[in-house]
């Protein structure tokens, strides 16, 4: 998706929480003008915007971003080409968000001298990191820390943290984001 926009499904989520662009704007930090433009598919959100919607509704990554179609136990997304954000990181989403698990995994492609930083998600996220191909470095906790293929790392996701690789080759990465069930559930009156 290097060449298209990518369509953001965020008209359907603040209509779902009953929410005016103003308290949309209010909810995640992002301006009016902005949520209007991704909206009416004038622009794309980078990655950062995207985060802060989702942190702002308390919901994942993911519910912006596929169709999702269910096949018997296993949700299928329906596109699975690589996402391209302004900001340069792409990605593939491998399952989305599944509310049994509480989780999402994505593969991610970090390209050779490629730096990207990530606000603090909500209260309680964690990630899962594993380095599928080349060598990267993985920030949290302040600290860059090395990763090589095969080597996997859990992070508290609820602050700053980032992803580097330093290489002169492409690095990726499955990265699973797992969710508690009282950030994303609390609304629902399920017990």
């Amino acid at each position: 998706m290097t060449d298209k926009k990518i369509q953001i499904k965020l008209r359907a989520a603040r209509k779902n929480a009953g929410l005016s662009l103003s308290q949309t704007a209010e909810l995640t930090g992002v301006s009016k003008a902005m949520l209007h433009q991704i909206e009416r598919g004038d622009s794309s959100p980078t990655i950062a915007t995207l985060w802060k919607l989702a942190k702002g509704f308390h919901l994942p990554l993911t519910a912006f971003i596929e169709d999702l179609i269910q096949t018997g136990e296993t949700f299928v997304p329906a596109r699975t080409d690589l996402i391209r954000f302004p900001d340069g990181i792409g990605f593939h989403t491998v399952f989305p968000f599944d509310p049994v698990f509480g989780s999402e995994t994505f593969l991610v492609t970090l390209e050779a001298g490629q730096t990207h930083t990530s606000n603090a998600h909500d209260v309680g996220v964690v990630e899962d990191v594993f380095v599928t191909k080349g060598e990267m470095e993985i920030l949290f906790d302040g600290q860059w820390k090395r990763c090589r293929y095969g080597d996997g790392l859990r992070f508290h996701a609820d602050q700053p943290h980032g992803y580097r690789n330093l290489r002169d080759e492409q690095a990726q990465f499955h990265n699973t984001l797992h969710y508690p069930k009282t950030t994303l559930f609390e609304d629902t009156g399920e017990d």
